[in-house]
């Protein structure tokens, strides 16, 4: 079965939820109540394993790992790094200067070797779509 670690924004963002509502595969969902080394370390072993790394950036994004991330991974694991953009997050939008900073971003990935999708939608067809493959 095919997995999926679900990286990106966090800082009670929902689309993790909304994606998972969508898929039809096994995933690995970061977001603990208490982030320990322990939680770090095991973080790192999932990115490694699991056969799709996706990143999602949302307008609720604070802090730019998750950028340095997708890069890193796009670099070294292009063929299972996936990235998404969402323009909205419930009440915030990113602002024209930001969406040109990533789009950028997604097109470094897509040089990289990564994919780039346009939705979550877009992104869970085609996970499902592997997982009927297997």
């Amino acid at each position: 079965m095919i997995k999926v670690f679900l990286g990106g924004t966090c800082n009670e963002s929902i689309w993790r939820d909304d994606l998972i509502k969508l898929l039809k595969v096994d995933y690995f969902n970061p977001i603990v109540k208490d982030w320990t080394p322990d939680c770090m370390a095991e973080e790192i072993i999932q990115r490694m394993s699991c056969n799709i790394c996706l990143y999602v950036i949302t307008p609720k994004m604070t802090g730019v790992y998750s950028i340095a991330e997708v890069i890193d991974d796009s670099n070294k694991h292009p063929v299972k790094t996936a990235f998404i953009v969402l323009e909205e997050d419930g009440d915030k939008k990113f602002d024209k200067s930001q969406l040109k900073s990533l789009g950028a971003v997604s097109d470094m990935v897509a040089r990289n070797g990564g994919t780039v999708y346009k939705d979550l939608k877009d992104f869970a067809m085609y996970a499902n779509f592997l997982n009927k493959k297997e």
